[in-house]
């Protein structure tokens, strides 16, 4: 079973969501966090990190550049072996 944190963002809260989530009870379980708490979504805190320390410092030629450089920062990320929190 596959626990997912998410944001209570409308589009997570759609019939269909719903109708997928029902069709597939043993599988996925949303929990949700308080509304107005995006701090607490570690994913939202990962992209404001990457937008500060990587993509505002550049200036990128194409999507391709712009995507080398999102995995070179997240493989120099995760050779310092730190969690983030």
């Amino acid at each position: 079973m596959l626990h997912i944190a998410t944001d209570n963002l409308s589009a997570h809260k759609t019939k269909e969501v719903y109708k997928f989530l029902k069709d597939n009870p043993a599988r996925f379980v949303l929990h949700f966090i308080p509304t107005h708490s995006s701090w607490l979504n570690l994913v939202e805190r990962w992209f404001v990190e990457i937008t500060n320390k990587r993509i505002r410092r550049g200036s990128f030629e194409s999507v391709a550049r712009l995507t080398k450089a999102i995995k070179d920062y997240i493989k120099t990320w995760n050779k310092s072996g730190m969690p983030f929190t």
